[in-house]
């Protein structure tokens, strides 16, 4: 375990929202933890799919509510278009009525949330208030100069599906080309190494508590990400089988 793992710094929720979902003890809800570069997003997408679980991203939600005329949809759309990050209490309902949909009783994967301590203690209380609970956090650990060379080689599709390569680890089979609909890659304005530093600064403490809190609960896996993605995946795999014969 990483030394930030260690340092435990507990935060107060006050926040007491439930989601409206029937499902109980059985449910399987796993949340994806990792920094940026990590490869939660692509790990989270192979869980899915090997347990025929919902993958849930909170950045998909919050585009999705930006697409409606909800009430909720245009809370998000007031804080997204300017560029504020969206409160808790937004998010929360989000994500609880996500949770509340019946393609999630049986469980889910999330991924991109959450994000600070406040909000785990804050779903924590959402699925106890159904007789659930989180079975397992998959911490998915790479160094911070890995962190950094993987997200400098980033490169992203300018189409619509925005596919994602490496220059290293997965380019396309034509420079700067995607394989899959033939548009451009570019590389982010926020892939820049100096931008990437200023960014885990601000991104790596929140996380660490979030790595803590689900620690102290007995309910954290931590694999290491720097090896191949199959290898990744079939450890996360064997991680989720040891969190279900737990229950």
């Amino acid at each position: 375990m990483s030394k930030s793992t260690r340092e435990r710094t507990a935060h107060p929720s006050s926040n007491g929202l439930t989601a409206k979902s029937s499902a109980g003890a059985d449910r399987r809800i796993f949340v994806m933890l990792g920094a940026p570069g990590a490869g939660k997003g692509t790990q989270a997408d192979r869980l899915s799919k090997a347990l025929g679980l919902p993958k849930i991203s909170s950045g998909d939600l919050f585009r999705e509510a930006l697409r409606t005329e909800s009430s909720l949809g245009r809370q998000v759309r007031q804080y997204m278009e300017r560029g504020a990050l969206v409160p808790d209490e937004v998010t929360l309902r989000v994500i609880g009525d996500r949770l509340a949909k019946p393609d999630t009783d049986v469980g889910a994967i999330l991924d991109g949330f959450p994000r600070t301590r406040p909000q785990a203690e804050a779903l924590d209380e959402m699925l106890a208030a159904k007789g659930s609970s989180v079975r397992g956090a998959l911490y998915i650990e790479v160094d911070r100069d890995d962190l950094i060379t993987r997200l400098a080689g980033r490169r992203v599709c300018t189409g619509p599906a925005q596919h994602v390569y490496h220059i290293i680890w997965n380019p396309p089979k034509r420079e700067g080309i995607c394989d899959f609909d033939g548009s451009p890659l570019e590389q982010r304005p926020d892939d820049q190494p100096e931008t990437i530093r200023a960014r885990l600064d601000k991104q790596l403490p929140p996380m660490y508590e979030v790595v803590d809190h689900y620690a102290e609960r007995g309910a954290l896996c931590a694999v290491r990400g720097d090896r191949p993605i199959d290898e990744v995946t079939q450890e996360l795999l064997h991680a989720i089988a040891m969190a279900d014969k737990r229950r």
